[in-house]
């Protein structure tokens, strides 16, 4: 069985913090430290002990912020070289993480030392964003300058720490509502040396297309003018939503608008229990005089608490001749997820090719 998630912070990851620290400030209570962040840690979950050890680092060091950053910066290791990403042993930085995320706003200028170093090591997507909220203007000031930056996770942190829509981090209203502060520092990145860099920034996109798709369409155009292969990976990655939802307009800019097509379908078994599998199918033919790119999805209708929830998988993307015809097909494993759980009954499903919808079937689920 493997490890549970939450250990990757433990009583090895208290103590080697308590021992950083210590190097880094003589008079860092150690004890107190310690008791206070292991007293009940090990029945707190990943996200909750680091913000329990968080605690016991308000508890130890010095109210000031610029102070308790300093320390916090001298206790940290190496910075990681600039081909390895985050791997599970920097996990033992996300309560440093957590403490900078809450007095971040407390000294912007030290804050933001402290998240230039912390990046080099452990992300700091989430700890930058309450400097954003606090300060946008001073804050987009130092992401432009580290846009131009030698390390490629400080470059990175400059595109994923200004997601509007960050997966488990604060939401950036101001940007939501107005994202062209942001744009700059896209346009500086969208051709960098690093894919590591290159996907935030096409997830940048795609968060901006939840809520400005023709901005992000026409982003999309003017990029791919001339574009490398690089940058029109970058570009197809940020129109995925948009994809997923069939926008004619972001098909049209990969290719895939237009075009005589003849789908059919089909899905089995029509009836299924929890750990089976449905596979989904569909006969796609260019019945055109010219050749056409396709996307051919399945949406589920998934069976939700509150009604139904759609969502699309992929099968297949296919250059097809005149009277060319390709069956694509995909197989769905009915598990939870932690994303996902799934509920008894019937789940309609339905065949989506360039964006054109037609009913591919259903299957009956029980637990």
């Amino acid at each position: 069985m493997a490890e549970p998630f939450k250990n990757l912070i433990g009583a090895q990851q208290v103590e080697w913090l308590a021992q950083r620290l210590t190097k880094s400030w003589k008079a860092f209570p150690a004890a107190d430290f310690k008791a206070r962040a292991l007293q009940g840690l090990t029945k707190l979950e990943l996200k909750a002990r680091a913000r329990h050890i968080a605690d016991a680092l308000e508890a130890t060091l010095p109210t000031e912020p610029a102070k308790a950053f300093a320390i916090l910066i001298g206790a940290m290791e190496d910075p990681l070289e600039a081909t390895r990403g985050y791997g599970g042993s920097v996990f033992r930085y996300l309560a440093v993480s957590e403490f900078l995320e809450r007095h971040g706003p407390e000294d912007i200028e030290a804050a933001l030392r402290a998240n230039y170093e912390l990046t080099q090591r452990f992300s700091s997507e989430f700890c930058i964003r309450p400097l954003l909220l606090a300060n946008p203007s001073r804050v987009l000031k130092a992401l432009a300058k580290w846009a131009r930056d030698e390390n490629p996770h400080v470059r990175r942190l400059v595109s994923e720490g200004t997601r509007t829509r960050l997966p488990w981090g604060r939401q950036l209203p101001n940007f939501i509502a107005d994202p062209t502060p942001v744009l700059p520092l896209l346009e500086a990145l969208k051709d960098d040396d690093s894919d590591y860099v290159r996907r935030s920034v096409s997830n940048n996109l795609n968060d901006l297309s939840k809520d400005h798709p023709s901005l992000v369409k026409g982003i999309a155009k003017r990029w791919l003018q001339g574009a490398s292969k690089e940058r029109r990976r970058l570009v197809e990655h940020s129109l995925r939503t948009l994809l997923k939802r069939g926008d004619a307009e972001a098909l049209a800019i990969i290719g895939a608008g237009g075009g005589k097509l003849t789908a059919r379908g089909a899905l089995s078994p029509l009836k299924a229990k929890l750990g089976d599998r449905v596979t989904f199918r569909a006969n796609v033919r260019n019945d055109g005089d010219e050749a056409t790119h396709v996307v051919v999805e399945a949406r589920v209708h998934f069976v939700s608490r509150t009604g139904k929830s759609v969502k699309p998988f992929r099968l297949g993307r296919v250059d097809l001749a005149p009277g060319q015809e390709v069956e694509v097909r995909r197989t769905l494993e009915l598990a939870h997820r932690t994303t996902r759980t799934l509920f008894a009954g019937v789940h309609e499903v339905e065949l989506q090719v360039n964006g054109a919808r037609s009913p591919l079937g259903a299957f009956k689920l029980t637990l």
